[in-house]
């Protein structure tokens, strides 16, 4: 009798490891449509999906690493996410609300954002397939996420204080050009693994708790007093990178 080919045995994977792919591809989803939402004037609602995508992208990573599901296609499709989410997005955002009043112009800062949060991107994927060492405690420039957030700097201050005159167009493209700058620049910055010591736990703790209430109740105001405070850890973190290297634990 002919002998029969046996089929090879298929790989199971479980549900809950697609979880971290799924959040992510989530991220997408909310940054393409807050592109959408500001295209039709939404712009609360096309920061809050932002602010959604920043929060997504916190926790992917640390979900695929707790359940041992860490994959190259969950990695590329992470950087993508980072792009559209904070290289594109808070761009076209910001463009449809202060900028279209100088088109030309606006539009040049827009795809400069863009182009310095791709190249900060591909700088920091290099950077994590290398062998190169470096200092735990800091990033090199702007990460993406934190810089979609000051990119958006001048929409939370025109909404936060509308009796104000609205910010000349020029004023905001040099800002975006300027925040494009800091992501692809040498400056260090805080990461999430720098520690803080035991018993100020408590102390950080009530602090996010605060912040988080203060920004679901003053949202605007808040995320103006965010942008300036991370602004002044940008300071402290270049003054903080003078002294010896402290590796920070995994």
């Amino acid at each position: 009798m002919p002998n029969r080919q046996t089929k090879p045995r298929r790989s199971e994977v479980a549900l809950i490891q697609l979880l971290p792919n799924a959040l992510t591809l989530g991220a997408i989803c909310a940054g393409v449509t807050a592109i959408r939402m500001a295209a039709f004037g939404g712009f609360d609602t096309a920061v809050a999906l932002i602010i959604l995508a920043c929060v997504l992208d916190g926790v992917d990573g640390r979900m695929a690493r707790a359940l041992g599901s860490e994959s190259p296609l969950g990695a590329e499709l992470d950087s993508l996410a980072d792009f559209v989410n904070f290289g594109v997005a808070p761009a076209m955002v910001l463009y449809f609300r202060a900028l279209e009043a100088a088109p030309q112009i606006g539009w040049l800062a827009a795809l400069a954002y863009a182009m310095c949060c791709v190249l900060r991107l591909a700088r920091f994927n290099v950077g994590v397939k290398s062998d190169a060492g470096g200092d735990k405690r800091f990033f090199t420039g702007v990460p993406s996420p934190a810089g979609a957030l000051l990119a958006l700097a001048p929409l939370f201050v025109m909404h936060a204080f509308p009796a104000l005159a609205p910010l000349p167009p020029i004023a905001v493209a040099i800002w975006l050009v300027l925040v494009g700058g800091l992501m692809i620049s040498r400056i260090p910055t805080f990461s999430l693994k720098t520690t803080i010591y035991a018993e100020y736990t408590r102390l950080a703790l009530v602090a996010i708790t605060t912040a988080v209430a203060a920004l679901a109740i003053y949202p605007w105001v808040t995320l103006v007093i965010f942008d300036l405070g991370y602004l002044v850890a940008i300071l402290v973190a270049w003054r903080a990178s003078r002294h010896p290297q402290i590796e920070a634990e995994d």
